[in-house]
């Protein structure tokens, strides 16, 4: 099968890498620049330097040359340059008569819009693109490595989620089916605000014992909204939603959980930002988990702690006091009510 892989990033280039051993693979960067010292280095020193780019893998920066006769488009960029690039695609195929499949990588809520990936997608592709999600609990470090991983496939077409999840399952990447895509779209994006308050709870040495109950009481809050936007508990509780919040919590290469420690160092936000070098899509998606949560009436208080600890200037140390000076109540409770700040 003919892939275009849109993005260069760690996880696109890490992808690229994957499908590269079974499949006819382009990565595009839209930086000639970049894709001139990739060709030259045979690998992506900017985020991925330890890792040799396979010999068949091209690597371009024309997007019409890298779309041509594409059968599989794979979105690798940020929620925040999802709509451009499906803008793109769409131009490149306005008078195609065989459209390709698109995939998108990203996790996380557009900012002013609040829009879900799907339903960004939605408003720049005609309904005749088949579409899905790809996500789940993968660090693009231990995919380019070839690593074992597992991740799920969701699009509202079953047949185009098991379809292509079949094409690109091989022995190191195990790939999954489902027609759940508000499931796994909020369980991607809600499990980076968590791994910032998991890395603020690293940061101020609490203990395995509170990073357990954050882990469990964060799922109950990304289970409530999930289930009140249309998404599935089995979903959530799979590899999109509770897998790939472990991992993201604890792993030592989650950007998010980089992100939360700092904060408990009281770096702020902005010297973070900068010397991260990457995306850290929770720092944008907790401010719309916060408008999302309102408008839903979906009780979010760990959620909630970060915003404020990001947009309110509360002080780490404060926000872990509030959250654990709040009255006890059933573990299972279904109201989930949602409550404006003390």
């Amino acid at each position: 099968m003919k892939i275009a892989v849109l993005g260069s990033g760690a996880w696109g280039t890490a992808l690229a890498i994957s499908f590269a051993t079974r499949h006819d693979v382009t990565l595009w960067a839209r930086d000639a620049v970049q894709v001139e010292a990739m060709r030259s280095a045979q690998r992506n020193q900017r985020y991925l330097p330890d890792i040799v780019l396979p010999a068949q893998l091209k690597v371009s920066a024309d997007l019409s040359q890298a779309l041509d006769d594409v059968e599989l488009i794979i979105a690798a960029v940020p929620v925040s340059g999802l709509r451009p690039v499906m803008q793109q695609i769409a131009t490149h195929f306005a008078n195609a008569d065989k459209l390709p499949g698109v995939i998108w990588l990203c996790k996380g809520i557009e900012t002013l819009t609040s829009l879900l990936p799907h339903q960004i997608v939605a408003e720049s592709l005609p309904a005749v693109f088949p579409r899905g999600a790809l996500t789940g609990p993968s660090f693009a470090q231990e995919v380019a490595r070839g690593l074992p991983t597992a991740l799920t496939l969701a699009s509202g077409d079953g047949d185009f989620a098991q379809r292509m999840a079949k094409e690109l399952h091989h022995s190191r990447l195990r790939i999954y089916s489902s027609t759940d895509v508000v499931g796994v779209e909020i369980g991607g994006a809600i499990k980076n605000v968590l791994a910032i308050a998991a890395g603020i709870c690293d940061g101020m040495q609490m203990g395995l014992n509170a990073r357990a109950a954050l882990l469990t009481r964060g799922l109950a809050e990304m289970t409530r909204l999930g289930l009140q936007m249309g998404g599935r508990a089995e979903t959530l509780g799979g590899l999109s939603g509770v897998g790939d919040l472990i991992l993201t919590c604890t792993g030592d290469l989650s950007r998010n959980r980089q992100v939360g420690m700092l904060l408990a160092q009281r770096h702020s936000l902005s010297t973070i930002l900068t010397e991260l070098g990457h995306v850290a899509e929770g720092v944008y998606t907790a401010r719309e988990v916060q408008k999302i949560a309102l408008k839903q009436s979906v009780e979010m208080p760990i959620c909630q702690a970060v915003y404020r600890v990001l947009y309110e200037h509360l002080a780490a140390d404060k926000a872990v006091e509030a959250l654990l000076s709040r009255q006890p109540g059933e573990e299972f409770s279904t109201t989930g009510i949602y409550r404006t700040p003390q």
